[in-house]
């Protein structure tokens, strides 16, 4: 009786730890693309412009009561004599919470930071906007897969020499913008052409510049609650 006591405890133990790692497979909103950009390309207004628009784009549907983030990253500055320490960068993946997180229809994106970044559960079919409708991809008119990250595979920011963030999202003019491809489609089977967030860089900052490279300035957004 004892040993069958023990292997009973040791199964319920096992079968708990497995449900930790899983975690549910449904959950309310906490993962969108939005539905549409600021309309001044990769002007967002800065990471709290962003912010700010993934917050109005969820009270919209209901889902006001979370602290939504923009799931974008900005290059910090080298020291200067002006400012001795520099400006450190900021991560995507830093500001976004730690899951888990679900589309508009309760479907699992990834459960933690670790799963988003690698093996994550984003396609066409899953990575929805706030409304729960498909956002158009590659094949479609228009092609609207480049989603602004400004991030490397892992979420981080890239070194401050070259503009991958439009001015940190300040410019509709000069610069560039690394982008993602929420579709996982690119026109040569290569990882750079699958990766959701860092597939390659914008053709400028403007609306025009971006939807001539193949997006609309949409971005991820993330509840970090």
């Amino acid at each position: 009786m004892t040993r069958i006591r023990t292997l009973t405890a040791t199964a319920a133990a096992a079968a708990l730890l497995a449900a930790c790692a899983t975690g549910p497979s449904t959950g309310p909103m906490s993962f969108f693309i939005t539905s549409a950009g600021t309309g001044q390309g990769a002007n967002l207004g800065g990471l709290a412009g962003a912010d700010a628009h993934c917050q109005k784009l969820a009270a919209a549907v209901g889902a006001g009561g979370r602290t939504w983030r923009a799931y974008l990253s900005t290059p910090g500055t080298f020291p200067s004599q002006g400012n001795p320490t520099g400006v450190a960068s900021v991560n995507a993946r830093d500001r976004i919470g730690t899951g888990p997180w679900f589309n508009a229809k309760g479907q699992l994106i990834a459960r933690d930071l670790a799963h988003l970044h690698n093996g994550n559960l984003i396609s066409k079919e899953t990575a929805l906007d706030e409304r729960g409708n498909v956002v158009k991809g590659r094949g479609d008119q228009p092609n609207e897969h480049d989603i602004l990250t400004g991030s490397r595979a892992d979420g981080t920011a890239f070194a401050p020499q070259t503009d991958t963030t439009c001015k940190a999202w300040t410019s509709s003019s000069d610069g560039s913008a690394i982008v993602g491809h929420h579709d996982r489609i690119g026109p040569l089977p290569e990882n750079w052409a699958k990766s959701w967030n860092f597939s390659h860089q914008s053709a400028g900052c403007s609306q025009e510049a971006l939807v001539r490279t193949g997006g609309a300035g949409r971005f991820y957004c993330f509840a970090a609650n």
